[in-house]
């Protein structure tokens, strides 16, 4: 019998909170990336002027870098008060920081009104982003999973994550448009700071969506259970985040091994694309920015199919198609990318989208079910923060130096199938979460009725 803090909501209260998770982290994620694509296009001439364009880029990389190192400390506030308190109060605030961080970007003075100081502002601005953005991942999934069932959670909570490339969509395709309809000299003086100020009027739009939610019902159960202890003095006082390590490090470790893959590629195959295809092979932005643009809006739309997938199959056979996939795919994408047609190379970005889907569909579900509801929001945080400081941190600035210093894709390559050999590892060897009740404790997954029972290696048995 499905325990009643997870039994499904009805068809309409589920879509509600899936369409607030979405357009919630469709806008945090613009804001993110949105500051990643002004880095390979913009910021390295305004704020980090030097005589080498790649130099530059370099550098305005390295600050677009430091937004992930604030992301674990987002998660490890955010989730502590997000297991404390609950998903939503956690999840508006983040949308109210990242917006305003991203919105006083667009009225920053640049390198050649006030020197330094405009570097240093960005900077700062960029670390609220990430300690935003470090908090918003794990409650936006985290809130769809805990209301939907047991039985279709890998589909429901594949939404959130298409907020990702959605944003992205939304950022490259704002940048494109101000780049196809200004002159190259007028995008510099002024027309990079509309997509930032645009994020003002996008974060009042969240905002009234997000608040019209309802709080997770798993999380009540275990915060009325969590109050029952205390009254009768069973209550441990260990902060969330010290449980998790304590308890969970294991999955915690298998979280990130499973973002490791999926984050540098997503990188490689967005934000150093810009720069490869701009600097090394000396095409127009709009050729780059339009493949990406493409690219991200089939990847939006397969992202709930590999989800839905994985309620069907199992969350790890679907990861490691993408993981198996990006490991090859790796070695083609350049090699059709140097053809320098913008039909291959929009196919080329499609492709490796569509394998990085698969990787990135599965994954609200898979890690929720890793984790028991007191410590989901600081555990899921945790272990997808933790995986973007090793993984979508560097992965930029890594593909820029090893362009630099070799001058060919090659390395780059290999860079990108070595980490998808990371994440098949990981995944190959992890159990399977598919079906686990939420309100559950415990490591063992308990499938849902109606699923065939799996062994800890995953396989169906008979």
């Amino acid at each position: 019998m499905v325990s009643s803090a997870t039994a499904p909501q009805a068809p309409s209260g589920i879509r509600r909170i899936v369409a607030a998770s979405l357009i919630g982290t469709t806008i945090e994620w613009y804001d993110f990336f949105l500051y990643g694509t002004a880095a390979a296009l913009v910021f390295n001439k305004l704020f980090f002027p030097t005589s080498d364009p790649l130099t530059g880029t370099l550098i305005a990389f390295v600050t677009y870098a430091i937004g992930f190192l604030a992301r674990p400390l987002g998660g490890v506030v955010f989730g502590h008060f997000g297991d404390r308190l609950g998903r939503k109060k956690l999840l508006v605030l983040s949308l109210l920081m990242m917006g305003g961080a991203t919105f006083a970007m667009g009225l920053l003075p640049t390198h050649a009104s006030i020197g330094v100081g405009a570097p240093i502002l960005l900077t700062v601005l960029r670390l609220v982003q990430g300690f935003a953005l470090g908090g918003e991942w794990g409650g936006a999934v985290l809130i769809v999973s805990e209301h939907g069932g047991d039985r279709h959670r890998g589909f429901w909570a594949s939404w959130p994550q298409s907020g990702a490339p959605g944003g992205n969509l939304l950022a490259t395709g704002v940048l494109a448009l101000l780049a196809a309809v200004q002159s190259d000299a007028a995008f510099l003086a002024w027309g990079w700071r509309v997509p930032f100020l645009l994020s003002g009027v996008l974060v009042v739009v969240g905002l009234w969506i997000r608040l019209s939610v309802s709080e997770s019902p798993v999380f009540l159960a275990a915060q009325a259970a969590r109050a029952a202890r205390g009254a009768s003095g069973e209550t441990r006082g260990e902060l969330p985040v010290v449980q998790v390590f304590r308890r969970s490090w294991r999955q915690v470790l298998t979280a990130v091994g499973a973002r490791f893959g999926e984050n540098i590629s997503y990188y490689v195959l967005t934000s150093f694309l810009l720069v490869y295809v701009t600097a090394h092979l000396g095409l127009p932005k709009s050729t780059a920015l339009n493949a990406v643009l493409i690219g991200s809006a089939v990847h939006f739309v397969t992202i709930p199919a590999w989800g839905a997938l994985s309620d069907r199959i199992g969350r790890r056979p679907v990861t490691l198609i993408g993981s198996a996939g990006m490991a090859v795919w790796a070695f083609a994408f350049f090699a059709l990318v140097d053809s320098e047609s913008f039909l291959v190379i929009t196919a080329a970005v499609t492709a490796g989208l569509l394998l990085h889907g698969a990787m990135y569909g599965p994954q609200a579900a898979f890690i929720s079910e890793l984790f028991d509801t007191e410590v989901r929001y600081s555990g899921a945080s945790m272990g997808s923060q933790l995986a973007s400081i090793v993984a979508g941190a560097l992965a930029p600035i890594v593909a820029v130096e090893l362009l630099k210093d070799h001058g060919s894709s090659l390395p780059v390559s290999l860079y990108l199938c070595a980490a998808a050999v990371v994440t098949t590892l990981t995944v190959a060897f992890a159990r399977e979460t598919r079906g686990r009740d939420l309100a559950r404790t415990g490591e063992a997954p308990a499938p849902a009725p109606g699923y065939d029972r799996k062994d800890a290696a995953g396989t169906l048995s008979a």
